[in-house]
C-alpha cells in the first residue's frame, strides 16, 4: 500500500475584491508561523497557473505590515473556477474566498455558454461592461448570487471581474469592441442618456438587437405629405406587422395617454404593455425646439416646411439609429439618392460661336444651363424661380423637389464659374463628356482639398452635346468611327493597314486643330505615317495654293534620316534643312521657308534660333523623339512650346519613361493647357497615381489622354499579322563637325598619295584610308585613340554624354537600344572593329545597368559557348534582370554558326557592303526557332562613302553581283577620279 505524502503546512488565504475586479490575496500559516510573504504566496498559490506564467508576472502589494498578491481582474473568475493548487499544502479560505470558489464555476459556465449581455446600468454611465443572464438559474445558484449581492463591495468587484473575464481570452475567441461595433452598432450609436429614457434593461437589449423582440409588430413613425385632404405635413404613429411590412395600422393617442386604433386582437396586450415606453423614447429622440410638451403634440400639430425638411434629413436618421422604424414618402428615397445635376446643353448649331467649324480646344460653343433635381428637369429661369421661393420642399409639375441649400449653393458656384455669355470652350465640353459627368476638376482652378474632400458630395457637372459634337467626340474616342482617308497620290510607299489608320488619324485631328501623340513602338513606321500626313496637307491645299510649311524638330542624329525618308517616300515635298553654320535667319529664313513644304531642324538649333522660327505660323510642328521635351523646365522644352502652329504632333515610342510629369509635358506641347498647369496636374493626377495608386484618378487620366494618343505595340495581334517576318530599315545619321574635319583630312591625304603611288602600294593606301574612313563614321576615338575606354579603369564611369556627342551613330544607337530594352526586347549589335565593340560594351552596360556581352575573334571557345547559352537561356521567375538583353558581336566572329533567336532586333553599326555577309549575320536571330518578327537596323553616315556605296548597292547601276564580293578589293580598282567622287564628303550634311 502506497502512503500519501504528509501535509507539511496549512495556509489560510484572505481575499479582497477591488472595485475594478482585481483580487488582493494575503496568506498566513495556520500553525502560527505568521504571514506568508508575497513571493512565497505567489510561488505556492500559482505554481500551476500558466496564464500568470506560474505567478512570476503577478505584482505584490504591501498593505501596512503584510504583503498581498494582486490577481488581475480578467484572471479572477477563471482562476477560482478551476483552482489548480499544490497538493502538499492544505489550503483554507476566508468567507469571500469560499464565496468566490462557489460562484466562479457558475460565472465561468455563463461565459462559456455566452449567457451574458451588455450592462444597461454601465451603458447609462457611459461605459461598456458585461452582466450575467439571470435566466435558467437553479435555486442554489440564485441563492449564491443573492448572498453575494448583500455584500455591496464584494458584488461590485464580482461584476467587474466577470466583465473583465468576458473581454479576456480564457474562454474561446475574445469579445472585443471592434467585433461588437460590427455586430451591434446600436450599442455604440449614442451615449445620451435621454435617448433611452424610460427603457427597462430588457427593452434596451431588444432595441440594440441583443435580444429578440417577441412582439408580432413594431412601432413606426410615418411622415404624411400634403394632399387634397390636408394642406400640411404631419407625423403619425403606426404599428407595422413584422411578417408583412406593407400592413400598417394607424394609432392615435387619447387624452388619457392610451393608444387607440384598430389592429389584430392578439396585439392589444403588447400595445398596452409597451406603448408608454415607446412614447417616452420618442419624445427623448425628437428635438425639443420643435416637439415639446406631451406626446399628443407630436401627432396633433402640423409641420411647417422647415420642420418637415429637418425631419426628412436629420430627425428620421436619428430615429433610425436608435432602432425606430421610420416610414417616409415613397418619392423621398429616390430624391435623396439622386444628387442634383448641372448640365450644359450645347446649342444646335454645328460649329463654334463664331459661326465657323470648330478648330482647336479653345473654340467656344453656345450652351444653356439645365438643372436636374430628382426626375425634374429645370431651365435656368425655372430654377431661379424655385430658389426665390425660399422653400426646402417644393411641389413642381406634380412632383416634390428638395432644395437643399448647401447643394443649391454648389450649383450657383458652378454656374458662376462659367460665363454663359462667353460660352464653353471645346476643351471644357470634351473633358466633361470624357469624364462621364464626374469631371468636377476644372483645369485653371486650384482644387480645395479641404472644402471638397468628399467627391460624392459634389455637384455633378455634365454636358449635353448636339448632333455635330456627338459625332465629333464619338470619332475622337473611337478611331473606327473616323472617316476613311485615301493614301496621298504622291506617296511612294505601300502603307500597312495600321499605318494608313495612323496617317488618317493625324489628318483627322489636323482638320480640327487638335494635337496628336503618335506613340507607336519603334519599328512600326511612325516616320512614313507622318510623311503621308504631310503629303495630304500639300495635296489637299485649297485652290492649289501652297500652305504654310510644316516644321519637323528632331535629334541631330536623325536629321539625315528624315531627309532621306522624305526624299524616298514623298519626292514631291520640298524640304529645307535649317541646320549648320550656314543656316538662314530673319527675313531670309522666312522667304526661303515659304517656298518649302517641310523645314527640318534639330532641337539644339531650335533652342538657338527661337526668334527666327517664331517668324512663321507653321501649318504643323512635329517633334520626333518627343521624349526630348519630357522635362518641361528646360529651355529646349520651353522654346518648342513657344513656336506658333495650327497643329502639333509628338512622335515617340516612349511617352512615359519615369514619371507622369513627362506625359504632362508632351500634352502641354500638343494641346497647351489641356491637362491644366503643371501644379494642377501634379495635385490632381501625379500624386494620386504615383504615390497612392488611386484607381479612379488613373481611369480619369486614361479617359482624358486617349483621344489624342495612338499607341500600337509590335505585340498587338493586329500589328503582328501585318508585319513581315523580317523588317529591314536604314537609319541615316550626320557626321559631327569633328568627324567631318577628320574625314576630309583623310581624303585629302589619300588624294595626294594617289598622285605618287602605283600598284600594290596604291591599293594598300586605298584600303588603309577606307578603314580609317569607316572607323571615323563610327566614332573619331577609333582614329585618335586618346583615352580609349577599354584602357580606362573599369571602375571609373565613362562620360557617356561626351562620347555620344562626338558620334551621331553612337547617340542614335543608345536611344534605340534604351527604347527596345524598356519594351523587353533584346538585340544583337554587329561591328567590324574591336575598339568599337569594347566601347559599346562598356557604354551600354553603364547606361542600361545590366550585363552586356561582347564576342570577337579573340574570345575563347569556353567563354563564347557560355555567353551564347546564357543569352539564349529562359529566365526563371524574378530573374529577368540577370538575363542579358544586349549582345555585341564582331561581324566575322559572330556572323555565322550562331543561334541567337532570343534577340528580335539586329543592328549593323558599320557596313560590310556585301548583302550576303550582312544577311548571314542577321540570320543569327532570324532563323528556325525565332517566334517574333525581327527588326534589322542598318546605320549609314550621310554624305560619306557609306551613303554612296549603299546607293550603289540599291541601284545596281555601277556594280554587278560578280563585282561585289566578300572583300572590298573592287574599290582599289577605281580610278583616282572615281575614288575622289566616292570618298569626298558632302559638307552640307555635316553637323
Amino acid at each position: 500500500m502506497t502512503m500519501s505524502k504528509p501535509i507539511e503546512r496549512k495556509i489560510r488565504v484572505r481575499v479582497l475584491l477591488g472595485g475594478y475586479g482585481d483580487a488582493l490575496m494575503h496568506g498566513y500559516y495556520v500553525e502560527g508561523y505568521g504571514s506568508v510573504s508575497g513571493i512565497a504566496l505567489k510561488q505556492a498559490l500559482f505554481a500551476w497557473h500558466e496564464p500568470s506564467f506560474y505567478g512570476t508576472e503577478l505584482v505584490v502589494h504591501a498593505l501596512e505590515e503584510i504583503e498581498a498578491v494582486v490577481l488581475p481582474s480578467e484572471m479572477v473568475v477563471p482562476f477560482f473556477a478551476e483552482p489548480n493548487l499544490l497538493r502538499h499544502i492544505e489550503w483554507e479560505w476566508d468567507d469571500r474566498g469560499e464565496r468566490l470558489l462557489g460562484l466562479a464555476p457558475l460565472l465561468a459556465h455563463r461565459i462559456g455558454e455566452k449567457k451574458y449581455h451588455p450592462s444597461y446600468e454601465a451603458y447609462l454611465a457611459d461605459k461598456l461592461e458585461w452582466a450575467w443572464d439571470e435566466e435558467a438559474l437553479s435555486p442554489e445558484e440564485r441563492a449564491l448570487l443573492e448572498a453575494a449581492a448583500a455584500d455591496e463591495e464584494f458584488a461590485t468587484g464580482l461584476r467587474a471581474a466577470f466583465s473583465a473575464a468576458v473581454f479576456g481570452r480564457q474562454y474561446g475567441q475574445p469579445t472585443s469592441a471592434g467585433d461588437l461595433r460590427r455586430e451591434y452598432p446600436l450599442l455604440f450609436s449614442s451615449k445620451d442618456k435621454l435617448v433611452h429614457a424610460g427603457l427597462t434593461e430588457d427593452d434596451w437589449l431588444v432595441s440594440i438587437g441583443w435580444k429578440a423582440d417577441n412582439a408580432p409588430f413594431r412601432p413606426a413613425l410615418q411622415l404624411l405629405e400634403p394632399n387634397e385632404q390636408a394642406d400640411d405635413w404631419r407625423l403619425r404613429l403606426v404599428l407595422q406587422d413584422k411578417q408583412d411590412e406593407s400592413a400598417t395600422f394607424p394609432a392615435r393617442l387619447a387624452a388619457t395617454g392610451e393608444l387607440l386604433g384598430t389592429w389584430p386582437r392578439e396585439w392589444s396586450p403588447y400595445v398596452g404593455q409597451r406603448s408608454p415606453q415607446w412614447l417616452e423614447r420618442l419624445l427623448a429622440l425628437l428635438p425639443d425646439d420643435r416637439f415639446n410638451g406631451s406626446p399628443r403634440d407630436v401627432f396633433a400639430e402640423p409641420l411647417d416646411d422647415e420642420a418637415a425638411w429637418r425631419f426628412l434629413t436629420a430627425d428620421s436618421q436619428r430615429l433610425l439609429a436608435a432602432g425606430w422604424q421610420v416610414l417616409l414618402p415613397a418619392w423621398w428615397e429616390a430624391a435623396s439618392r439622386k444628387k442634383p445635376r448641372l448640365r450644359a446643353k450645347v446649342g444646335s448649331s454645328e460649329g463654334s460661336r463664331a459661326g465657323g467649324s470648330l478648330f482647336g480646344l479653345d473654340s467656344l460653343v453656345d450652351f444653356d444651363w439645365r438643372i436636374a433635381i430628382g426626375d425634374v428637369d429645370l431651365s435656368e429661369a425655372e430654377f431661379a424661380e424655385l430658389v426665390a421661393r425660399g422653400a426646402r420642399l417644393v411641389r413642381f409639375r406634380g412632383q416634390w423637389i428638395q432644395l437643399d441649400p448647401a447643394l443649391l449653393a454648389q450649383i450657383r458656384r458652378a454656374m458662376s464659374a462659367v460665363d454663359r455669355r462667353q460660352g464653353l470652350s471645346f476643351q471644357q465640353v470634351l473633358q466633361l463628356h470624357l469624364l462621364g459627368g464626374d469631371g468636377e476638376w476644372e483645369p485653371g482652378r486650384e482644387e480645395d482639398a479641404e472644402k471638397d474632400a468628399d467627391r460624392e458630395q459634389r455637384i455633378r457637372l455634365e454636358v449635353e452635346l448636339n448632333a455635330h459634337l456627338t459625332r465629333l467626340i464619338g470619332q475622337l474616342t473611337q478611331q473606327s468611327e473616323q472617316p476613311k482617308l485615301a493614301v496621298p497620290t504622291g506617296l511612294r510607299a505601300e502603307l500597312r493597314p495600321y499605318q494608313q489608320e495612323g496617317y488618317a488619324w493625324l489628318s483627322f485631328l489636323h482638320r480640327f486643330g487638335l494635337g496628336a501623340c503618335l506613340a507607336d513602338d519603334m519599328g512600326l513606321g511612325k516616320t512614313v505615317q507622318l510623311i503621308a500626313y504631310l503629303l495630304h496637307i500639300q495635296e489637299s491645299a485649297a485652290g492649289g495654293e501652297r500652305p504654310m510649311p510644316s516644321l519637323i524638330v528632331c535629334p541631330t542624329s536623325v536629321l539625315g534620316n528624315w531627309q532621306k525618308e522624305i526624299s524616298r517616300f514623298a519626292p514631291s515635298l520640298q524640304v529645307m534643312l535649317h541646320y549648320g553654320s550656314k543656316r538662314l535667319s530673319g527675313e531670309e529664313f522666312v522667304e526661303e521657308a515659304r517656298r518649302a513644304d517641310v523645314v527640318l531642324t534639330s532641337y539644339a538649333t531650335c533652342s538657338l534660333d527661337q526668334e527666327t522660327l517664331q517668324g512663321l505660323t507653321w501649318t504643323s510642328i512635329s517633334l520626333d523623339e518627343a521624349q526630348n521635351i519630357k522635362n518641361a523646365q528646360t529651355k529646349q522644352s520651353a522654346v518648342v512650346r513657344s513656336l506658333p502652329a495650327r497643329h502639333r504632333i509628338a512622335l515617340t515610342g516612349t511617352p512615359i519613361e519615369n514619371r507622369l510629369s513627362e506625359l504632362w509635358s508632351l500634352y502641354d506641347f500638343i494641346n497647351p493647357g489641356y491637362l491644366g498647369s503643371s501644379r494642377e496636374f501634379g495635385s490632381r493626377f501625379a500624386a494620386a497615381i504615383e504615390r497612392e495608386r488611386d484607381e479612379q484618378s488613373t481611369a480619369e487620366l486614361q479617359k482624358l489622354i486617349k483621344p489624342f494618343m495612338l499607341r500600337r505595340k509590335k505585340k498587338d495581334p493586329a500589328i503582328q499579322l501585318d508585319l513581315p517576318d523580317k523588317n529591314e530599315m536604314k537609319t541615316y545619321v550626320h557626321l559631327t563637325a569633328e568627324q567631318g574635319a577628320l574625314y576630309e583630312q583623310t581624303v585629302n591625304e589619300l588624294m595626294e598619295k594617289m598622285q605618287k603611288l602605283e600598284g600594290i602600294e596604291r591599293k594598300g593606301a586605298i584600303l588603309a584610308a577606307l578603314t580609317r574612313l569607316k572607323q571615323l563614321c563610327d566614332h573619331p576615338l577609333l582614329l585618335t585613340k586618346e583615352a580609349a575606354p577599354e584602357t580606362a579603369k573599369e571602375e571609373a564611369p565613362l562620360d557617356v554624354e561626351a562620347l555620344a556627342g562626338r558620334s551621331s551613330k553612337l547617340e542614335r544607337l543608345l536611344a534605340m537600344v534604351k527604347e527596345l530594352r524598356e519594351e523587353g526586347d533584346r538585340c544583337l549589335i554587329f561591328t567590324q572593329y574591336v575598339d568599337m565593340g569594347n566601347m559599346l560594351k562598356r557604354i551600354l552596360g553603364q547606361e542600361l545597368q545590366e550585363p552586356v556581352f561582347y564576342l570577337n575573334g579573340s574570345t575563347p571557345k569556353a567563354a563564347r559557348d557560355r555567353m551564347i547559352e546564357q543569352f539564349q537561356s529562359t529566365a526563371e521567375p524574378g530573374e529577368e534582370e540577370e538575363r542579358p538583353g544586349v549582345f555585341v558581336l564582331s561581324l566575322k566572329a559572330g556572323g555565322v554558326g550562331l543561334n541567337l533567336t532570343a534577340a528580335n532586333h539586329v543592328f549593323h553599326f558599320d557596313r560590310w557592303w556585301n548583302p550576303a555577309v550582312e544577311n548571314q549575320a542577321t540570320d543569327r536571330a532570324y532563323r528556325m526557332g525565332q517566334t517574333r518578327d525581327v527588326q534589322v537596323h542598318k546605320f549609314i553616315a550621310l554624305g560619306t562613302l557609306e551613303e554612296k556605296i549603299d546607293e550603289m548597292l540599291e541601284s545596281k547601276q555601277q556594280l554587278s553581283d560578280n563585282v561585289v564580293s566578300s572583300s572590298e578589293g573592287w574599290i582599289t580598282e577605281l580610278s583616282t577620279e572615281e575614288l575622289k567622287d566616292l570618298f569626298t564628303l558632302r559638307r552640307d550634311l555635316v553637323g
